[in-house]
Formats: structure tokens, C-alpha cells, sequence
């Protein structure tokens, strides 16, 4: 009985994770991801010819109002024997798109920046290594600006501290999360010529 119970937990508190293990600030409430027509399930494995273009989000349950702000981060870059981080999005004033259907609300954006989206381009490894594509949304800051100490870092996009980026940011934990796979080596070209 105590064995059936233990594993229970750990399965509900697994599901409950909307970023991969280990991965910090850990979130549990999922934000509905869409590339056209498939939505992503947490650690979905994808080729990166289908998330070329810049997906669409929403949100199940809540009432939103107010601005909010979208990364998606790849924690998974090669650099030397390690590996790093690459910023592939940051768009600000996502607001909420209308009346909820069917208890879904969408979130949209006219904003390109501060970072425009770049899709998952992970290259060539042996052996193959799928790449976490993690989306993080976070309620937006009124007079939210990228700070003087983050700038190289947006402007390289290599090696973000998200932890750090919130912290010199003034962000809260972020409300929702989700993450897709790419596998390393998917050779199907891709818009975006940037490996990461």
C-alpha cells in the first residue's frame, strides 16, 4: 500500500511538471502551445521544419487580463564539453484575444521583439541529442525594458540565465510553461540557419 502510494506521487507530481526535469524555476500549469494544428504536450518531439514559424498560445482555466511576456529558451546548445543556452524568443505585450471558447483563452502579440522568434535548429551530434525547446510565460511588468545588464546577452542570445534575466528584470516566476524536442541532426531545412 505504502509502495502504490509512493508511486503515485511521483507519477502526479511528473505530470504536474510543464518544464524537464532539473530545470529551473520549475512550473506547473500548462500553456497551450500550437504549430498550426498540433498542440504541443509537454517534451513532444518535433522535427524542426514544424516549428519553423512562430507558434500560437493559449491558456486553459484562468481569467487573464493584463500584459504578458513569452520566452522560449533551448537548454541544450553544445559549447565545448558542457552545455549552454540559447534565447530563440522574448515577445512582450501578449494580451488576451477576445472571449474565452470552451474555457481557452488566446494570447497575441503585435510585438517583435525584444528577441524576434527563431526556430529550433539544433545541430549534428554523435550521438544524437534531442534538444528541450522550453516556452515560459510571465506576467509583464508595467514599463517592462530589457535591463542594461541583460542587453549582450539579448543581443547575442547565448548563454542566458533565466533565473538572472528575471532577477535584473523584475519578473515574477513564470505563470505557465511547456516544452517541446528537437532532435539533433533532423536534417530537414529549416528557415533559420542559426544552430541551437
Amino acid at each position: 500500500m505504502l509502495f502504490t502510494t509512493i508511486v503515485s506521487l511521483l507519477l502526479a507530481s511528473t505530470a504536474l511538471a510543464q518544464t524537464p526535469a532539473g530545470f529551473t524555476p520549475s512550473v506547473n500549469k500548462t500553456l497551450d502551445v500550437y504549430y498550426g494544428t498540433t498542440l504541443i504536450t509537454p517534451g513532444l518531439m518535433m522535427k524542426k521544419s514544424s516549428v519553423a514559424k512562430q507558434p500560437t498560445i493559449s491558456v486553459a482555466g484562468d481569467t487573464l487580463i493584463g500584459k504578458y511576456l513569452l520566452a522560449m529558451i533551448d537548454i541544450d546548445v553544445p559549447s565545448g564539453s558542457k552545455r549552454t543556452t540559447v534565447l530563440h524568443t522574448l515577445l512582450s505585450d501578449f494580451t488576451p484575444s477576445g472571449t474565452p471558447q470552451n474555457g481557452t483563452t488566446s494570447l497575441t502579440t503585435t510585438a517583435t521583439g525584444p528577441a524576434s522568434y527563431m526556430g529550433p535548429a539544433p545541430p549534428a551530434e554523435t550521438p544524437k541529442h534531442p534538444h528541450n525547446y522550453i516556452f515560459l510565460l510571465h506576467a509583464q511588468p508595467d514599463n517592462f525594458a530589457v535591463p542594461a545588464s541583460q542587453k549582450s546577452v539579448m543581443q547575442s542570445r547565448m548563454g542566458i540565465d533565466w533565473v538572472k534575466f528575471m532577477a535584473d528584470a523584475g519578473l515574477k516566476d513564470p505563470l505557465y510553461a511547456n516544452y517541446l524536442q528537437v532532435q539533433s541532426g533532423d536534417n530537414t531545412k529549416s528557415e533559420v540557419e542559426f544552430q541551437g
